[in-house]
């Protein structure tokens, strides 16, 4: 049960309307100890970045040495944007014989929450890097208007 006592978030409430469902989401998160999970489940690979150019861009990219796009799944649902990899079946028919493996193409799955507004625009990989783009869509009843007095 939620300890909304201590909750960093119930200094916010009094103050902001219609963000209870963000509030509860990241409450949550704290509260399944997210935050404390063993090192497995809370691995850092593959690297990645997570950068905004202009107001409304933003980009998450990966380091992803030796994948192709076939291998990897890029999916949104729900408000979670999810990156893993694909299941690659056998592939003990390759002519080469793997020496040494520096290159690790091990498994991995990761999920970022979006906001409502943000619209995943395009999924790119090139030189081992996959590049998603994103754009924070502000509908017309968001921006700014002036209201007049009567």
């Amino acid at each position: 049960m939620t300890n909304r006592n201590l909750s960093i978030f119930n200094k916010l409430r009094p103050v902001s309307v219609g963000f209870d469902s963000v509030f509860d989401h990241f409450e949550s998160m704290f509260n399944d100890d997210f935050f404390n999970l063993s090192p497995a489940f809370t691995s850092t690979y593959p690297p990645y970045n997570i950068t905004k150019s202009g107001e409304n861009k933003y980009d998450v990219e990966l380091a992803l040495a030796g994948f192709n796009k076939n291998d990897v799944s890029v999916s949104v649902h729900e408000g979670l944007l999810t990156i893993e990899t694909k299941d690659s079946g056998d592939k003990s028919g390759s002519e080469a014989e793997l020496i040494h493996q520096g290159i690790s193409k091990r498994y991995f799955k990761k999920v970022f929450t979006l906001s409502n507004d943000v619209e995943v625009r395009s999924a790119e990989l090139k030189d081992g890097l996959l590049r998603i783009s994103m754009e924070r869509i502000i509908p017309d009843e968001m921006k700014r208007k002036e209201i007049e007095i009567v």
